[in-house]
């Protein structure tokens, strides 16, 4: 990534002081949720969310040792610092839902052919790739926590809302890095990575609305309805990512709901 020094280490600098403040705030979060509440899912449904569960938390498991890596190479140690907070966050979402899954008994997975592809297209490519495939992966999570969130059992609901209030902040994170790594691109550029990017967003989404069906099913979400709104994010987050439409500038941790927090969200993060 090419970088104006000054803005963006500022930049950065905000987003580490954010992560570092989430801290506390996960610290509170965590605790209001029911862990010791008794399961109240069928059989059937407690198989699936198990089965789909079992993949998300091995895909939030990384080190990130690759990515940090890369990042290095940018000479910027305010973004080094906000990226290993954000590393951190994830690895708190993979501690979160292995908590779920020991709640029913379940183990977790070692590897998963999706996770394996994931990784293998993250290694082989530089960071901006890297940080894209993040940035989709974030978008097609978001519709199925806002699912899980409605759920019937108690500590899924909970998990599934704490995680949403990091990954509504973790995508603008995310565009804030691909902002400043295509800062100095030229318009073809921009726009040949954007397309590369709603290929494999396409992607993504179906491949987790086949492999997840069954999870989606006992939420009460069909295959098709997760896909259209797992792409609306995508439609929403890719161009501001590779500066085609809005402002240029850095969106930074929002106070106020960002874009991305909606309506279904808000409902419930207040419900309780």
């Amino acid at each position: 990534m090419t970088t104006d020094n000054h803005s963006e280490s500022h930049t950065f600098d905000a987003w580490a002081t954010y992560f570092e403040a989430n801290l506390e705030r996960h610290e509170r979060l965590d605790a209001g949720i029911p862990w010791a509440s008794t399961p109240v899912l069928s059989g059937a449904d407690t198989v699936a969310l198990v089965h789909s569960l079992q993949k998300f938390e091995l895909g939030e498991s990384g080190e990130g040792k690759g990515l940090l890596a890369k990042a290095r190479g940018r000479n910027d140690a305010s973004y080094d610092a906000a990226l290993v907070l954000f590393i951190a966050e994830e690895q708190k979402h993979s501690a979160l839902f292995a908590g779920a899954l020991t709640r029913f008994g379940a183990e977790r997975l070692t590897s998963d052919w999706t996770d394996g592809v994931f990784v293998v297209l993250r290694r082989l490519m530089g960071l901006r790739t890297e940080v894209t495939l993040f940035l989709i992966a974030e978008t097609v999570a978001m519709e199925y926590f806002e699912a899980l969130g409605r759920s019937s059992d108690p500590v899924l609901r909970g998990v599934a809302r704490r995680v949403l209030t990091d990954e509504v902040e973790h995508i603008r994170f995310q565009i804030d890095q691909l902002r400043a790594g295509f800062e100095r691109s030229s318009m073809v550029t921009r726009w040949v990575a954007a397309a590369a990017a709603w290929v494999v967003a396409l992607g993504a989404a179906t491949v987790v609305a086949i492999d997840h069906g069954p999870a989606l099913h006992a939420l009460g979400l069909r295959r098709l309805t997760f896909w259209r709104r797992t792409l609306r994010h995508a439609a929403r987050a890719l161009p501001q990512a590779f500066r085609l439409s809005g402002t240029s500038a850095p969106f930074g941790p929002s106070a106020p709901p960002s874009v991305f927090f909606t309506a279904a969200q808000r409902a419930n993060a207040t419900a309780d």
